[in-house]
This record gives structure tokens, sequence and C-alpha cells, in this order.
């Protein structure tokens, strides 16, 4: 018998286009997981926002796969930090849809804080227990951006109501796992380590020539790759710096492949123009192109003509890129930070920086490059390592062992929190004893 069970990603839909602001790493970990999970016998509805009226309410996307768009807030494009609001909208018409099928899923795994609010309200009312991938931590993102975080600070203590409430939690890295722990004092007992991954099917090595013919980049060029969400946080600007110390090499490119639209504005676009002022003030603009968002079926060409991806975050969750960096059998240099600092092996399939250190990263560009045998063995170690440890298969296979540990109905927890939510997601109320949690979308 097929088991069936539900995925909540509030904002971040399997169906979405890669590349824009709220678009990037759980978007792919929520549609490929579901695609190996369904490999393995799963039934899986994905309960995402609506975000466009043109929207049918399901979607059915891939076989044993539908997509369900639940109406929370406008239907229409919506700011991830402006979306808690509406998460009581969202568990209202979940529960509902879930009613009207006969209560029938075993389990739900949230992705993504408030898709966590979401489950527990869903545990309480239903019976149904949840584990949850925060993706990302809210103490540990106002540590790097303080006062740039945008989302309410409501979001730490809903964090906290979560690691206490759900069955499971899933970190990404031993990072995460050691910031639930420390930070949100979380059982360790209760979580457990189960990486992203990458698909075979999308990325694998491709002769470089073909690769840069394909591109129209030339074969004799020194190519550095920097893919993804065009935001602060992935320290852009630090590999743009890194170019001061790397101009004696001739015919050096970096490709910034990423952002909201098909070609970069650089004058509406605060980030893109900002990026673009440092590397006029640095002297090495000739040398960067700036591509603008590329779909999934022209990354992989990227990846394969780069001679390093390169991934400085201030601080990364976990990462997918580097993976799909390494699936083309392309070394990557990355900030020795979060998931990064796990997924490459420094001097063995890459080479790990300090964030915020241009000077560092470009060394590390020169070691990569003096010794092509040396060079070779990063390839060769970097694809070994991926297509052993992070596979969609393999995380699939963790994750169908997490949901084996849980019975398909549990005891609820007492609540820790009574939240109360206006539409803006300003907490009025928290810390309330209740033995039900609860929250309301106030006016």
């Amino acid at each position: 018998m097929k088991r069936k069970i539900a995925f909540i990603s509030e904002h971040a839909s399997p169906l979405a286009v890669l590349g824009g602001v709220d678009s990037g790493g759980q978007n792919v970990y929520v549609a490929e997981i579901c695609k190996s999970l369904a490999r393995l016998g799963y039934i899986i509805d994905i309960f995402t926002r609506r975000d466009s009226e043109d929207l049918p309410e399901i979607v059915q996307w891939l076989p044993g796969i539908r997509v369900v768009h639940v109406a929370a807030g406008p239907a229409q494009e919506v700011p991830k930090e402006q979306l808690l609001g509406f998460m009581d909208e969202f568990s209202e018409n979940m529960i509902r849809f879930i009613k009207n099928l006969g209560n029938s899923y075993e389990l739900v795994h949230a992705n993504f804080f408030m898709s966590g609010l979401v489950a527990s309200r869903i545990k309480e009312a239903l019976g149904v227990p949840y584990v949850i991938t925060f993706h990302a931590l809210g103490k540990i993102r106002m540590i790097h951006q303080k006062e740039k975080d945008a989302f309410p600070v409501t979001r730490l203590d809903i964090e906290q109501m979560i690691v206490e409430d759900a069955d499971y939690i899933i970190a990404e890295c031993p990072q995460d796992r050691d910031d639930l722990i420390e930070h949100y004092q979380a059982d360790p007992s209760r979580i457990t380590i189960i990486p992203c991954g990458f698909s075979a099917d999308e990325f694998h090595p491709l002769a470089r020539p073909k690769a840069r013919k394909r591109l129209g980049l030339a074969e004799d060029e020194l190519v550095l790759l920097q893919l993804g969400r065009i935001v602060p946080r992935k320290g852009i600007d630090n590999v743009i710096r890194a170019l001061r110390y790397l101009k004696h090499i001739p015919k050096l490119r970096l490709l910034v492949v990423g952002g909201p639209d098909d070609a970069p504005d650089f004058e509406k676009d605060a980030e893109f123009k900002r990026l673009k002022n440092i590397a006029e003030a640095d002297g090495v603009l000739p040398q960067i192109e700036f591509t603008g968002r590329r779909n999934r079926q022209q990354l992989k060409y990227y990846y394969q003509a780069a001679d390093f991806f390169i991934s400085t975050p201030w601080y990364e969750p976990f990462g997918i890129t580097p993976l799909e960096a390494m699936a083309c059998g392309t070394p990557v240099i990355g900030s020795a930070v979060g998931g990064i600092k796990y997924t490459v092996r420094d001097g063995e399939t890459g080479f790990l920086v300090p964030p915020h250190d241009p000077e560092a990263l470009a060394k590390a560009v020169l070691e990569g490059i003096k010794c092509p045998v040396k060079y070779g063995q990063l390839r060769e170690n970097a694809l070994k390592r991926v297509n052993r440890y992070f596979t969609w298969s393999f995380v699939a296979k963790k994750a169908d062992q997490l949901y084996n540990r849980i019975g398909s109905r549990v005891k609820t927890h007492p609540a820790t929190y009574l939240i109360m939510l206006d539409k803006s997601g300003t907490q009025n109320r928290s810390n309330f004893p209740s033995s039900v949690l609860t929250y309301a979308a106030t006016s």
C-alpha cells in the first residue's frame, strides 16, 4: 500500500522559476526530494501559496505528485518576509482541504518556519505528525544580517515553538544541527541530519570545450562562475573584489548568473547596481559578465564550462549549487560556513576560504590552477564525493527511514506559546501558556 504524505512549502513552489529573489534552493529541495520519494512509492501533495489568479487549485505535476495552491492573502507575488500574517488563512484552507479528503495524510513534511507553523496547527487540529526542514534559522540570520533582516521578530518565537512541537527536525548539515542545539536548545534525539542533493539527470560532466562552445566562451579563458540569487548575503561582491588580485591572469572571465529577469537591470535593481559600481571602482568590470537569470536546462552548461565554481556567502544553511557544480566535475571554492564546509573537502574536492576575504579567495584560485595534475584530482574527487553522499535518491532513502520512525498518528504535545499575529505578522502576545496552540490574524 502506497503511503500518502503532505509537503508544505508556503513561499517556494516546485513550479516556480528559479533565480528570482525568493526562488532558489528550497524550490529545488522540495521538487527533487518529492520526485525521489514518489519513485519509492509515496503519493505526495505539495501545498504552496497561490500567488497568481491564473493558477488552478490542483496541478497534477508528475505521477504520484500534485501541487495544491492554497489561498492565503492576495493571489499575487508577495515577498516571503511579508507572508507571516497570511498563515492563519493558509492553515484554515489546508485543514479544510484535508478534511474534504477524509484526513488521509500519514505525515506532514514542513519546509521553512511558516510552513512549520501551519504544520503545527494541522497537528493540533487533526493529529497528523510532522517533521520540519527549516532551511534557514532566524537567529542565525539575525546574527549575520542584523537590522537588515526584514522578517518580523516573531519568527524567533515561532521557531522556538516548532523546535519543541515537531516530531522530528531535519538538519541539513552538522552546523545546522549544532545551531539548533545551541541557539534553540533543541533535543538532539529529535534531530536527524539529512543533506540536500543534486539531480544526476540534470547535472553531469561534459567535455569543457563543448560546454563553452554552446555558451560562446573561448577555450583558452580562465572561467570563474558565481551562480545563485543576487542578494547581498551571497557574497558576490567578495568574488568581484577578488579579481583585483588576479589581474595578471590573461583572459580571465567571471560569469555572474542569476537574478529576477533574463537580463540584469542595473538601474532599477539595487543589488545589481551595487555590484556593478564595485566592479567599476576596482577596474575589473571588463572581466565580468552579468548574464541574468537562466533556466534549469541552461545551468548545467555554465557549471560544465567553468574552471571553478565560487560561492562565498556570509552564511549558508546548506547550499545546493556547490553540489550541482561538483556533479559537473567542477571544483568549488566556497566559504567555510554552514553546509559548504560539509559538502566541500578543503584541498580534496575544492577549497574553503573565509567569507569577506577576497585575497584568500584569489589565492585559492591561484592554488587551483598552478598544477594541472592537482586540478584533475580535485575534479575526480568532487565527482566521487557528490555521487556517493548527495544524490536525491540517497536523500529520499534517508527521509524514508525517518518517516518510518513516526507512527501514523501521535499524541499532540502541549503547546508552549499562544501566538497572536496581525496581518503584517507582528506579534501582539507571546509566551502565553496554553494547552492548545492557536494563532489568529487580527486586524
